[in-house]
């Protein structure tokens, strides 16, 4: 379930990230923290990035970094960061981003239960607000806990 991986251990809210680049790495250091994946899931999300282009800015304002599993993904885990200041990623439709989550699964389709939990959350614009505003983890926390 989506609270199992949104947790005090993989949220960070106000973060101060000087590019896209570190807004990955600071979220995916909060997988790799929790044992979750190791520096080459990172490096690789990075390059994912750089290769193909910024497609993980998913709707404005939110993107969601992640990357072949074989990488180094040891489970599934995603982290939620939220930016002081948005970072531009280069999609001229959703930048700039203030909301990071980074994914990780093993698998191809072992995340798809918790993605659709997280889609109901994001797809909520009130609930997009809350999050971007938020200044305490408990906060987000709250937010994720009224998934159904």
């Amino acid at each position: 379930m989506l609270n199992d991986l949104i947790n005090e251990n993989t949220v960070r809210t106000n973060v101060n990230a000087k590019d896209w680049e570190d807004a990955i790495r600071i979220g995916g250091n909060l997988l790799k923290k929790s044992g979750i994946i190791g520096q080459e899931y990172i490096d690789a999300m990075i390059q994912s990035v750089k290769d193909i282009g910024p497609y993980i800015v998913l709707a404005p304002g939110i993107a969601m970094p992640h990357a072949n599993p074989r990488f180094g993904v040891k489970g599934l885990g995603m982290s939620l960061i939220t930016l002081n200041t948005p970072v531009y990623f280069g999609n001229k439709d959703n930048d700039p981003v203030s909301i990071v989550i980074c994914l990780s699964a093993t698998k191809n389709n072992d995340h798809l239960k918790e993605l659709s939990e997280l889609v109901k959350v994001l797809g909520n614009d009130s609930n997009v607000q809350q999050i971007k505003s938020a200044t305490t983890i408990k906060a987000i926390l709250d937010i994720f806990s009224n998934v159904n």
